[in-house]
């Protein structure tokens, strides 16, 4: 190479690479997968509780107040289609039917206890959130300048059982929530703070 002439070497030579961009550099740790986060998982975010807090549940006397309505549903259901069926279809019929209620009760003894994991609420500094459901999840959000009044009720099996439910009401019914399975004395601390909540943001508006 003569004298004063440019450093180039000829392609293909050692030290030397093709031409074209630079390749990218490696990555430090190898190559990086995307992460793939399961469509159930997602779903479930739209109804994870306010950053920072935790649902507080109901009380499981819940499951057993909705179980015990199942036995008094299924008793007269019971005697009263095991008799017609076997005067129409025979001992077979009867027993039939038997089994088939005893079937259903199994599902509602399930479904009680699923309901009540369900159930939950927290309170923000400007509104309520309720959530419920497990075949069809629910999310309500009701503002404490929107309700009217709350109020709480209790059935006979509620009162035997000592709970009872607190019921919020607003202008639109479409907002309005309840909270059953509260135990009787937490019912009422709860109704007297929404009730307070809501008359000072209604007196700020």
């Amino acid at each position: 190479m003569p004298p004063g002439s440019p450093n180039i070497l000829p392609p293909g030579a050692p030290g030397t690479r093709p031409y074209g961009p630079p390749p990218p550099p490696p990555a430090p740790n190898g190559p990086s997968t995307p992460s793939v986060v399961p469509i159930g998982a997602r779903a479930e975010q739209a109804f994870d509780p306010p950053g920072g807090m935790a649902w507080v549940r109901v009380s499981p006397k819940l499951t057993w107040q909705r179980r015990i309505a199942v036995l008094l549903w299924a008793l007269p259901v019971t005697i009263i289609g095991a008799f017609v069926l076997s005067r129409t279809r025979g001992l077979a019929g009867g027993l039939i039917w038997l089994a088939l209620v005893l079937v259903a009760c199994a599902v509602g003894w399930i479904v009680a206890e699923l309901s009540y994991r369900s159930w939950g609420f927290a309170e923000r500094a400007d509104d309520l959130l309720v959530t419920h459901g497990f075949f069809v999840r629910h999310l309500v959000v009701v503002p404490y300048g929107r309700m009217q009044y709350v109020d709480v009720t209790a059935g006979l099996l509620e009162q035997w059982l000592g709970v009872a439910t607190v019921r919020l009401h607003t202008a639109a019914a479409a907002t309005d929530a309840r909270i059953p399975g509260l135990p009787a004395r937490d019912a009422a601390i709860l109704r007297d703070r929404l009730a307070q909540k809501g008359e000072a943001r209604s007196i700020g508006l």
